[in-house]
């Protein structure tokens, strides 16, 4: 089984920045997109960005698009979430998930990736 474990949150202002950190163990990892989802109280998962196998493709919200950054070293098993100008609706569980599906195929629904790791808060205060 591929365990996924995510790394990186914090409390911070808004304006300010932080990264996530998701590393893989017990399996293949290159082999697979990876995507970040956060959910915030009261509200459904929702996708933030996904990165292609190789890392040379990635896909974001728009409600994220220019402010957050999605990496990949396959070499390390991990995906990193870089993110800059946070404001308070950033502020949520940040999880990050493995795609079921092969190839590189764009999808922001968290039904489509799985073996999820328990979340790191993010809180951003204004």
């Amino acid at each position: 089984q591929v365990r996924l474990v995510e790394s990186g949150g914090g409390l911070v202002q808004a304006g300010g920045s932080l990264r996530l950190s998701c590393a893989a163990s017990g399996g293949i990892f290159s082999n697979r997109m990876m995507g970040w989802f956060r959910q915030a109280p009261g509200k459904e998962r929702e996708f933030a960005a996904s990165i292609s196998r190789g890392g040379g493709t990635t896909y974001y919200a728009d409600s994220v698009k220019g402010r957050f950054t999605i990496s990949r070293d396959n070499a390390k098993k991990s995906v990193y979430l870089r993110m800059n100008s946070l404001v308070p609706e950033d502020t949520a569980t940040y999880y990050c998930g493995r795609a079921v599906y092969s190839g590189d195929v764009y999808s922001g629904d968290p039904s489509d990736f799985g073996s999820w790791g328990q979340g790191t808060q993010v809180t951003v205060s204004s």
